[in-house]
């Protein structure tokens, strides 16, 4: 692990997906954007959001948050809480020194 996704421990769910989000702190982790090219690919550190377990399932598609069996969300607005939760990220990461703009 790196420094930057050791970061993530502790610190509160930034992707914030509302009905997903479980809060807990104890479970966030530095969750990286889905590269969708294979297996195994990643994108930088850099490029993380700090997202709850919950959160991060459903950013990497091993959830589908439903209402009465129906999606709530599109993936496009998951993915938009994502970004939002990665911009919240860097700010956080660049006050701690562990990226420099």
């Amino acid at each position: 692990m790196s420094k930057i996704t050791d970061s993530a421990r502790g610190e509160q769910c930034l992707i914030r997906i509302i009905g997903v989000c479980n809060r807990d702190d104890s479970t966030t982790v530095a969750c990286h954007e889905p590269a969708g090219s294979g297996l195994a690919t990643k994108y930088p550190d850099t490029e993380i959001a700090y997202g709850c377990s919950a959160c991060h399932d459903e950013v990497d598609g091993r959830t589908r948050y439903k209402n009465n069996g129906n999606p709530v969300y599109t993936r496009d607005s998951i993915m938009l809480s994502f970004y939002q939760g990665a911009r919240r990220t860097r700010i956080i990461l660049i006050e701690k020194e562990l990226i420099r703009i």
